[in-house]
């Protein structure tokens, strides 16, 4: 089973390739306006460095949110370009779900900045299944809606400011692309693979210019 997965949400893309549940080939990429221009080269780049050709992939995956509207369009529409061309299925993976790979505990509590005073966050078990919805909220208000009764795991990306409480503190790398693959090839082996044309996004909050009509 071999999967080319991305993550185009954020201004550190990724792209890996994962064979037979070994990562044989990983990338980054640094855009600050975008990853359009770049994605299409950056994949011919790592499919010679893993010797693989485009025939060989068995699935596309894309990071599906939450993160950057335009990065995560960006990821969808080319997997399920690369899908449809080549007629095979199609993952989105969330980023949330995909951060919560690197935990080791029962309850792994997944968090992103999500600006504006806010966090995105959710709850996956060992299984990487969710405990608790994927939320938008600030991070105090997130933190009161946990079980006490349980003992979280809390999981952010290197670099990130957010501050998160007790000892159990797992910093997971900015390129998520290989942690994308890996939950791609879970959902294999659960639900099967999707039709290219059933990928959404996940944006967990609604675009300015959604909450502008609605309120318009």
């Amino acid at each position: 089973m071999t999967i080319l997965a991305l993550d185009t949400t954020s201004q550190l893309g990724s792209l890996a390739i994962h064979r037979n549940g070994k990562t044989v080939a990983e990338t980054t990429l640094h855009s600050s306006d975008g990853f359009a221009h770049l994605l299409f080269p950056a994949i011919e780049r790592i499919l010679a460095e893993g010797k693989v050709r485009l025939a060989e992939i068995d699935c596309f995956a894309a990071a599906s949110g939450p993160g950057s509207f335009t990065g995560v369009r960006v990821g969808l529409s080319a997997v399920k370009g690369l899908a449809e061309a080549t007629h095979k299925p199609a993952v989105g993976v969330s980023n949330l779900r995909a951060l919560s790979s690197f935990g080791k505990s029962p309850f792994r509590a997944a968090i992103l900045d999500a600006r504006r005073g806010e966090v995105y966050a959710g709850v996956y078990n060992a299984t990487l299944e969710p405990v608790l919805p994927e939320t938008v909220l600030p991070l105090q208000a997130w933190l009161e809606r946990l079980d006490p009764a349980h003992e979280y795991e809390f999981i952010r990306q290197s670099g990130s400011s957010i501050e998160l409480p007790g000892p159990h503190v797992i910093e997971a790398p900015q390129a998520l692309a290989p942690a994308i693959a890996l939950c791609a090839g879970l959902d294999r082996c659960r639900n099967g693979w999707l039709d290219p044309a059933l990928l959404d996004a996940n944006y967990v909050r609604r675009s300015d210019a959604e909450l502008f009509w609605k309120d318009a």
